[in-house]
């Protein structure tokens, strides 16, 4: 157990890191370390909810069972779930007597009292906030306080975040746009270039998808190009990075990726898309090709000449008939 240190010279040390330009994950270890060192307790953490609203994941986690596998839950689930579904602090002062509940050897430290408040952004619940004892009888109303005190000093940077991932994700899919696309690629290309790792690229089109705009309303189209997207990000390797160009048009940057595996990534998205319609929407199933371009970096092109080497693949690929994958060519060197 960490015992408790002056609370305001913390909070105050606290708010400046929060105004500190450092990855988010950084920032909320400083908030979890805040809490163990104002608050009594042996575990603290900072759980936000997931893409979809109805999960609660451990975005940090500090003390006793900080290095154990998180518990995801679920919003309603547990008195962190219940906490997000009211939008209401929960000061437990024995949580074996709690029906809320839910016990979790398996995190490998004790929980006899709980303290949880909501991190709450224009009325919403974004995240929860909580600080546990093996202790019954731990928190107190002041501590709740101090709490709610490192809750308002986290929101701010959360929301900064959520405003710039919006700026750089597509709005009708949910994974990035163009202007990550090209922040990303530089990235990618300076960490190939001082590592020698190979790095490749996809730039993939939905076949003849005008037509299906055409035949079909608007919105058909724009959730099967959603239903696209979803589909691929579950074929795809949890480190490549998909990107909706605009249009029709996907991109798949592949760190650490030769040419061989590209065309298996490749080859089992265009397996995927051919397998089952996307859906478009109640009743209506759309069925899709693509044409993919695949090209590898020759460690001497710019990222906008793979870029442009990849369009020409899969302009290749739909100039043959669609429904393939065609690997760019080298550029000749003289």
């Amino acid at each position: 157990m960490v015992a408790a240190q002056e609370p305001l010279q913390v909070l105050l040390e606290l708010t400046r890191q929060m105004l500190a330009d450092r990855p988010v994950d950084a920032l909320l270890a400083e908030v979890t370390q805040a809490l163990l060192r104002i608050l009594p307790g042996s575990h603290s953490s900072v759980r936000l909810f997931d893409e979809t609203r109805s999960s609660l994941v451990a975005g940090a986690r500090a003390g006793q069972g900080s290095d154990s596998a998180p518990i995801t839950f679920e919003k309603g689930q547990g008195i962190i779930g219940w906490v997000a579904e009211h939008g209401k602090a929960a000061r437990v002062s024995d949580c074996l007597k709690d029906s809320r509940f839910i016990p979790a050897p398996v995190q490998g430290f004790a929980i006899r009292s709980l303290l949880a408040v909501p991190l709450m952004s224009n009325g919403e619940v974004i995240g929860v906030l909580t600080v546990s004892s093996p202790e019954v009888g731990a928190y107190s109303p002041d501590d709740e306080v101090l709490a709610r005190l490192v809750a308002n000093s986290t929101v701010p940077t959360l929301e900064k975040a959520r405003i710039e991932r919006l700026a750089l994700t597509d709005q009708l899919t949910g994974i990035y746009n163009q202007r990550y696309l090209m922040l990303r690629l530089s990235e990618e290309f300076e960490r190939a270039r001082r590592t020698g790792a190979p790095l490749s690229l996809l730039l993939i089109d939905l076949d003849h998808f005008k037509q299906i705009n055409l035949t079909y309303q608007r919105s058909v189209g724009d959730l099967a190009l959603a239903s696209f997207a979803e589909r691929t990000r579950q074929v795809v390797r949890r480190y490549d990075v998909l990107v909706r160009r605009g249009g029709e048009e996907f991109v798949l940057v592949m760190p650490g990726t030769t040419i061989a595996d590209a065309i298996d990534v490749a080859t089992r998205i265009r397996e995927v898309t051919n397998s089952l319609p996307l859906s478009g929407g109640e009743k209506v199933n759309v069925r899709v090709t693509v044409s993919i371009g695949a090209v590898e970096w020759d460690r001497l092109e710019e990222p906008e000449q793979l870029d442009r080497r990849a369009i020409l693949a899969m302009y290749e690929a739909q100039k043959n008939g669609g429904n393939r994958v065609v690997v760019g060519e080298v550029p000749a060197i003289f």
